[in-house]
């Protein structure tokens, strides 16, 4: 298996339930070929000469997943591996990716956004050619490799790791100039994207997911510095100031956002700006914040955290639900296992947004938000990124996490038999 479009044999999928990614419901029964890794015709019937068949018949096809919102190196909840993963060296954490990105993929996740890596290499621009030659599994990458961070701010990693490390390594920038060097040094790296802390966080030990760690000047500056080389910024924040700042700076998404008020929410509805919630393990640890038993082995000081805003994160949700912000699907996996991202919508789904509004989250919307043209819908011309699940989505967003066939790029990976690469 090379992943590659050239060695993709052409193929006829089948099946009698089909979602573009753009209709309001399921389309019924068609036939979608595929050559050289392209749609090249849906129809009730199409051409079968020269094509392999799939016969998906009991199940949906929609376009592949898109995850705006991972971290491979971190596999946080995986008993198999209990080191401080800002502590592991940069061989390890670069194997410790290696089975999250062919589970992303298996999910149905055949493109992914990575925001931000804990080490000062660039392990994830790495990865991203890596998949692109075929010589590992996984999603198509896009990648912001760091994060970065104030001193003292949710990224800044020092009261993790021993003293030895120096803040500079894990892309601490404080002041304009300081911004604009750092920002230069990952887009020089290969930075798709910059991820800043526009406010701290709840797994970090010494801030607030109230504060906002960056000045006004110093959020236009990252934010403008980007723009001159044609980078976007995604900046993690939660509460509404530094939700605020950001979209004032003018950012294309805001990671999180889950403190934003109806007011906050409806300048980013106006700016147009996406908002990617990571509802699952937020709304989830929220909903424990006053059961013992669930943070028996999790961090004290984000369980105080919690505490503090578990019946604002509540209605800052039902918020969200009721407003026409773009929402995009992420869901921070790795900071719980990967095994579980497609949890996502069934907890959007809880949360209030309508099965349509969460399948666009993770099909159109995202590939909107990602600037990728070629993804997020099935339409001639577009890459034959494709997966299938029994059921329906529209009647069981449950089946999400069923997905049994995943083609990318023209190359089956997982097929209903069982098989997979």
């Amino acid at each position: 298996m090379t992943g590659t479009n050239s060695t993709s044999p052409n193929y006829v999928i089948v099946t009698d339930q089909y979602w573009d990614g753009l209709a309001d419901n399921p389309l019924g029964a068609t036939e979608i070929r595929v050559e050289n890794g392209n749609i090249t015709a849906i129809a009730t019937t199409v051409d079968h000469s020269n094509a392999e068949i799939i016969e998906l018949k009991g199940h949906t096809v929609t376009p592949g997943f898109i995850d705006c919102h991972v971290h491979i190196t971190f596999c946080e909840g995986d008993p198999t591996i209990p080191e401080n993963p800002y502590m592991v060296t940069v061989p390890l954490m670069t194997l410790y990716s290696l089975n999250p990105l062919k589970i992303l993929l298996m999910n149905g996740f055949t493109t992914v956004r990575e925001v931000g890596c804990p080490d000062p290499e660039f392990i994830t621009v790495d990865l991203k050619k890596a998949i692109a030659k075929g010589w590992i599994i996984g999603p198509d990458l896009l990648v912001a490799p760091h994060l970065i961070s104030a001193q003292g701010g949710h990224g800044d990693f020092t009261s993790l790791v021993a003293f030895q490390f120096r803040p500079e390594k894990f892309e601490v920038a404080d002041g304009t100039a300081e911004i604009i060097r750092i920002v230069r040094e990952e887009i020089r790296s290969g930075a798709d994207w910059i991820k800043f802390c526009a406010t701290g966080g709840f797994s970090s030990p010494t801030d607030d997911p109230s504060q906002t760690t960056y000045s006004q000047e110093e959020m236009n500056i990252l934010v403008s510095t980007a723009k001159d080389f044609g980078i976007s910024a995604c900046p993690h924040a939660y509460g509404g100031e530094g939700v605020q700042r950001a979209v004032n700076a003018g950012v294309r998404s805001i990671e999180h956002g889950n403190l934003a008020s109806s007011e906050t929410l409806q300048l980013m509805e106006q700016k147009g700006v996406y908002l990617v919630p990571t509802q699952y393990t937020v709304l989830e640890k929220a909903r424990n914040a006053n059961n013992p038993e669930y943070w028996q082995n999790r961090s004290p000081w984000q369980h105080a955290k919690y505490q503090k805003y578990a019946s604002q994160l509540i209605a800052c949700a039902d918020n969200l639900a009721k407003s026409n912000v773009k929402i995009a699907f992420g869901t921070d996996a790795g900071t719980f296992p990967h095994i579980d991202n497609w949890k996502e919508f069934p907890a959007m789904v809880q949360n209030g947004i309508t099965p349509l509004r969460a399948l666009k989250a993770a099909t159109t919307v995202a590939a909107e938000l990602l600037m990728q043209p070629n993804i997020g819908a099935l339409a001639v011309g577009k890459f034959a990124d494709i997966i299938a699940m029994p059921g329906n989505p529209f009647e069981d967003i449950n089946v999400t996490g069923k997905v049994d066939f995943v083609m990318k790029r023209g190359v089956i990976y997982k097929q209903p038999s069982g098989g997979q690469v």
